[in-house]
């Protein structure tokens, strides 16, 4: 049975992802959760529920939630919105996605994305079976990783559900480990099959 979309912003999924990109921006949690978005990047109910999705098929749930179970979807909504990772800046061929152009002339990642899936889908993204959704998804993503130059705005919305997932709690004390005091340095340590990367030496995230 297909699930319909969330209604409105969770207060306590909102502050999760808010705290996050407060974080990642270097500003204080309350300076973001007060800041309204712009008309142009608040996310309708079904925008929220596409990163939702995509959010959970980039990061399944296995031993420990999946990208959609901890808001890592929100926290890229937030993100873009705020141009954390360059998400706001303009693209070199800024006409072929001229219809999602903010005023300032990025992109609206969301909506972008949000169209981007129907069409690949055929209809409607949120309605095809789980296997035809990943599939739309697979494929986007070998188009836009496919050379360096490309500019498909995939690249800055996958970072930054990567980025939301392993900075929550889940990301970085779970799927990864967190050594509040690491011990002593050893350069060579045997690779067991349930090592995991310290999270706390992870360097998959640039704040600088």
């Amino acid at each position: 049975m297909q699930q319909s979309p969330q209604r409105g912003w969770n207060r306590r999924e909102f502050l999760s992802a808010t705290a996050l990109v407060a974080l990642a921006l270097g500003v204080p949690a309350a300076a973001v959760s007060l800041t309204s978005l712009e008309s142009e990047d608040a996310p309708t109910d079904r925008q929220r529920f596409v990163m939702k999705d995509v959010s959970q098929l980039v990061i399944p749930r296995s031993a420990t939630p999946g990208g959609g179970d901890v808001g890592a979807g929100d926290f890229a909504i937030l993100a873009l919105a705020h141009g954390l990772d360059g998400s706001r800046s303009l693209l070199k061929d800024a006409a072929a996605y001229a219809r999602f152009a903010r005023n300032d002339g990025s992109i609206r990642h969301v909506a972008w994305l949000e169209k981007e899936l129907d069409t690949r889908a055929g209809g409607d993204f949120l309605k095809a079976p789980a296997g035809q959704r990943l599939a739309a998804l697979k494929a986007l993503d070998a188009e836009a990783f496919a050379s360096r130059e490309s500019e498909s705005p995939w690249k800055a919305i996958k970072g930054l559900i990567l980025t939301g997932y392993y900075t929550s709690e889940v990301g970085g004390s779970q799927e990864l480990r967190y050594e509040p005091v690491p011990g002593r340095f050893d350069p060579d340590l045997p690779l067991t099959p349930d090592f995991r990367a310290i999270s706390n030496d992870w360097t998959a995230v640039d704040f600088g």
